[in-house]
């Protein structure tokens, strides 16, 4: 939108008021042609950064997406090596307990190994 310019009085007096409006709107066509001139300028500059600036969002993105797929099987592996050790753990100390209840207990005595047997025969 053009601005209006104003000249003083006595520029109107000295230089009359047919030039001096002929004046006034040759400065009024030249604003409008700058204005028109960097509102295009800016457009095109705009239009470079936003087509740059997604450029680097889109790497950014492809990287991070890279990242997180590392991380991620990071984690798995780190998450299986752990389990793995638990589940051996686990394992071992069942196995332990199950050794302990059913373990052979050594008898008392050969004589007493034998008397146990012999009532345990006189019973069936």
């Amino acid at each position: 939108m053009p601005v209006t310019a104003k000249l003083s009085r006595r520029f109107y007096e000295q230089f009359g008021d047919e030039f001096t409006n002929e004046l006034v709107e040759w400065f009024n066509s030249v604003d409008a042609s700058y204005q028109s001139d960097l509102r295009d300028l800016n457009e095109r500059n705009f239009a470079r950064f936003e087509a740059k600036l997604d450029q680097r969002i889109a790497e950014l993105r492809e990287g991070l997406t890279a990242h997180l797929a590392a991380f991620e099987t990071r984690t798995i592996r780190w998450m299986f090596t752990l389990w793995t050790g638990t589940m051996v753990t686990l394992a071992g100390l069942l196995l332990a307990m199950l050794r302990l209840k059913y373990a052979e207990r050594p008898s008392l005595s050969s004589k007493a190994g034998a008397r146990a047997q012999a009532r345990a025969r006189a019973k069936s």
